[in-house]
């Protein structure tokens, strides 16, 4: 079975690599996201960081979600530094696959010493 966005979800993890090698664990996903920048310009992704994305319900807006990152208009970004990753934070990240249309978030944890990673897809 053929993983969706392989190559592009392999450029961005090797972003994150990158950060958390440099970085490691302990700062605030703020500082994450900043250098997180940095690396998906260095790499040449686009991406809109704190993109709101409008929800709706039987056509009515209800409210908004504030996605981490979008890559190149085709991957949620969703940036951690907790304990663990858990079943809320990939439900939201699902959430956000919902509103966008989209196929494919990642969850990147930079708590840990070794950066944690989860893909999270939603069938269309």
């Amino acid at each position: 079975m053929e993983l969706i966005e392989a190559e592009l979800s392999e450029r961005i993890i090797g972003c994150g690599i990158r950060v958390h090698r440099v970085l490691g664990p302990g700062f605030l996903e703020k500082v994450y996201e900043e250098a997180f920048a940095v690396e998906l310009a260095k790499a040449g992704l686009s991406f809109e960081r704190q993109k709101i994305v409008l929800l709706f319900y039987e056509g009515k807006p209800i409210g908004e979600h504030r996605l981490d990152y979008l890559i190149q208009d085709r991957v949620v970004l969703e940036l951690k530094a907790c304990k663990d990753i858990e079943d809320i934070h990939l439900a939201t990240a699902r959430s956000y696959l919902k509103a966008t249309n989209l196929p494919l978030a990642l969850v990147l944890n930079f708590a840990k010493p070794t950066l944690e990673i989860r893909r999270v897809v939603l069938s269309l």
